[in-house]
């Protein structure tokens, strides 16, 4: 063996052994993370080193829900369902209202009849003073209101013989009451109890959402952080395989078009890690704009691992569905208000209203005698509007209101289909996806075996370039889908938590503690 070729042997061996070194780390990490161990230098979710946090997914979500904008919207999406459903049940409750005018005055002209039917001006010039304190009860039975008052009016009459004339109702007890409207109140009890049994389970909804979300920006830039480390190890290696190139070449053990071949593969691989280290930074530009960290902050991300789950039944995870999420409330509450529609038009078509005041009442120029020489008086009138030739104005609405419901009904209908066929596409999803993982995870591994083979081989001259980069891009294209697996793993059962609000790791409800959450705002 000749001195060129002994060297040339030493620098192959010895660049076999960087080349599969360099390959190495990557995967000492995930057998790490496989074996339930953590990566040295890495902390849990919060831990900060030197303006760098390493942050796992489950920190990343802890994060999301506590300080993202989409956690913050849902929080207040809460909250005004919160305040509605405490408006409904005021509504319901007594109000005491004081009403008053202090004071009223008036200085001019009036017009004013006389007796012989002329008209003549007369002076005004008075001060008026009033209060009234009532007490309101609506009557969710009938769909009435009663109140009970008390008032008091005073008049000072000025200019010359000034006096005061007071008015005092000392008690009033008004009832209005619908003959033929709709029953808002009835109808309202049975409508807002429903909504804001929806939005709670919505909420829980929006927050496993926000989790769902930060999977997707958490595996982008994990997959953004493995291409740039598959980048840079190419490079390295293309550089290695050229400088190895060139020597064989001098010797004639490649040909020109191979080492050319090699040469090209070396700019690509600058190229591609110029592009995916940009790609790298919007990544995590992303991930801490989602999760409202500062712009100083730099993300190491840990790749989680896959945690054992059971085989999920399909009518368990239907029966869940529509016993905790929020479809089964938001479908029962379109099919009331499209009821209430129908009832509110029906309701349209006669109109008698009843308005009954009983009290008494004293007038007199003095306050004390206002109140001793009282007088009891009533007040009873009913309202009518009774359409005699509408042209079927009533009755039209009347159907339109049914024709709108009936629209409705068959729309639940189809999106009741839709919902059962999803979630049944989604178990499917999710029972096959831990499959798909264990052979994503099995073709990385034996892609990288491949590709370490393939090194030794063209190192000794038994492969030619294209076969080389062949099982180069296998090993990047493994790579990237056991990542890519992973984070369907993921999403498909953080996916199935949303749509069930239960945890199948734990065999647990998932619900958000609202009435904690909202304490602040009793």
């Amino acid at each position: 063996m000749t001195i060129t070729m002994r060297r040339i042997f030493r620098e192959t061996v010895m660049t076999v052994a960087v080349l599969l070194m360099a390959a190495v780390p990557g995967h000492q990490r995930l057998a790490a993370q496989e074996a339930g161990g953590q990566v040295p230098g890495v902390e849990q979710a919060g831990g900060k080193q030197g303006g760098v946090m390493e942050l796992t997914l489950e920190g990343a979500m802890d994060l999301a829900c506590g300080q993202s904008v989409d956690a913050a919207v849902a929080l207040n999406q809460l909250k005004s369902a919160y305040w509605q459903y405490r408006t409904y049940k005021a509504e319901r409750l007594p109000e005491l209202v004081f009403n008053g005018t202090l004071p009223t005055f008036n200085n001019n002209y009036n017009s004013y009849q006389n007796a012989d039917g002329s008209y003549g001006y007369v002076r005004s010039n008075w001060l008026g003073l009033s209060g009234e304190l009532s007490v309101t009860q609506n009557i969710p039975f009938t769909g009435g209101t009663v109140s009970l008052s008390t008032g008091l009016d005073m008049t000072r009459q000025l200019g010359t013989g000034a006096y005061n004339e007071f008015m005092s109702v000392p008690v009033a007890l008004t009832l209005t009451q619908p003959l033929f409207s709709v029953n808002t109140f009835r109808w309202d009890k049975k409508i807002e109890p429903v909504r804001y049994a929806e939005s709670r389970a919505a909420y829980s909804e929006d927050m496993e959402e926000v989790k769902m979300n930060t999977i997707t920006y958490f595996f982008n830039y994990i997959l953004a952080v493995e291409n740039l480390k598959i980048a840079e190890q190419n490079l390295e290696n293309a550089d290695k395989l050229y400088s190895i190139a060139q020597e064989r070449r001098k010797i004639g053990q490649i040909s020109e078009t191979e080492l050319m071949q090699l040469s090209l593969s070396a700019l690509q691989a600058k190229a591609d890690v110029t592009e995916r280290r940009s790609n790298l930074n919007g990544a995590m530009f992303n991930l801490r704009a989602f999760l409202g960290l500062s712009e100083q902050d730099t993300i190491v991300a840990v790749l989680p691992e896959a945690i054992p789950l059971p085989e999920l039944d399909y009518q368990d995870v239907l029966s869940r569905a529509l016993a905790n999420s929020s479809f089964a409330q938001n479908i029962l509450r379109r099919k009331l208000e499209a009821d209430y529609d129908v009832a509110t038009a029906k309701g349209q078509r006669y109109q008698v209203d009843l308005n009954v005041t009983v009290g008494y009442s004293g007038v007199n120029r003095e306050l004390a005698m206002a109140y001793n020489d009282i007088r009891d008086q009533e007040v009873v009138s009913i309202g009518l509007s009774i359409p005699i030739l509408d042209w079927g104005k009533r009755k039209g609405q009347v159907k339109v209101a049914e024709s709108n419901r009936d629209v409705v009904r068959s729309q639940l209908r189809q999106e009741e289909l839709d919902f059962n066929q999803n979630i049944f596409l989604l178990t499917e999803q999710f029972n096959n996806q831990a499959g798909q993982l264990e052979l994503a995870r099995e073709s990385d591994r034996v892609a990288y075996a491949r590709y370490q083979a393939s090194v030794e081989s063209f190192l000794i001259g038994r492969m030619s370039v294209l076969e080389l980069n062949d099982a180069r891009d296998a090993k990047d294209l493994a790579r990237q889908d056991y990542v890519q697996q992973l984070y369907y793993y993921w999403y498909y059962y953080y996916n199935i938590r949303s749509v069930t609000l239960w945890d199948y790791a734990t065999g647990t409800p998932i619900k958000a503690d609202v009435d904690a959450l909202l304490a602040d705002e009793n």
